[in-house]
């Protein structure tokens, strides 16, 4: 049994001082993963990487009825919370409360770059056919989540989902082509 996982073991059963030691042991693998993310994220992109782990975090051990089996869920539980923070994220900005379309412009650059709207507008429609994936086959959604928004390898990714890395490259063929299809 891992660190994690026995921490995550005290978290549910109640330890309060575990959810201290857990932050150490997840925070910087967390990091890589969100910053991983956002490297792929549209130029202009307002929200850090640490700033996305530390929302993460706090929605998953916030959550007092939360429980994760293993290591290997947890960071599942992160992948979702993550996605779902971008996507939230995605939306806030393209809101005509908050601009609507208008463009970021960065003012102490010499060059300005202004953010891609066609980015926000795929990340949202990635989101709608993530969630139809979801109800058909949750095993292929998480996969995606997994490696789209933390940034997993194949090989990480199938071992946190306990399948063989043959099954999740037959996975994620499967599931990238389906989301194409839904995008379009």
């Amino acid at each position: 049994m891992t660190d994690v996982t026995r921490i995550l073991n005290a978290i549910e059963r109640g330890d309060a001082k575990a959810t201290d030691e857990l932050l150490p042991l997840v925070y910087e693998e967390l990091r890589v993963l969100a910053a991983q993310k956002l490297s792929h994220e549209a130029p202009g992109q307002t929200l850090q990487a640490t700033a996305l782990v530390h929302e993460a975090y706090l929605r998953l051990v916030g959550n007092e009825s939360r429980s994760w089996a293993n290591r290997g869920h947890f960071f599942a539980a992160a992948a979702e919370a993550m996605r779902r923070i971008l996507v939230d994220h995605a939306r806030r900005r393209k809101s005509l409360k908050r601009g609507g379309c208008q463009q970021r412009v960065d003012l102490d650059g010499a060059d300005l770059e202004c953010t891609d709207a066609a980015a926000e507008d795929r990340l949202l429609a990635l989101d709608e056919a993530l969630a139809r994936l979801s109800k058909e086959d949750p095993v292929k959604a998480d996969l995606v989540k997994l490696r789209y928004f933390t940034g997993l390898t194949m090989e990480q990714a199938s071992e946190m989902l306990g399948i063989s890395s043959t099954t999740a490259k037959r996975y994620w063929s499967y599931a990238r082509a389906w989301l194409l299809r839904e995008m379009e």
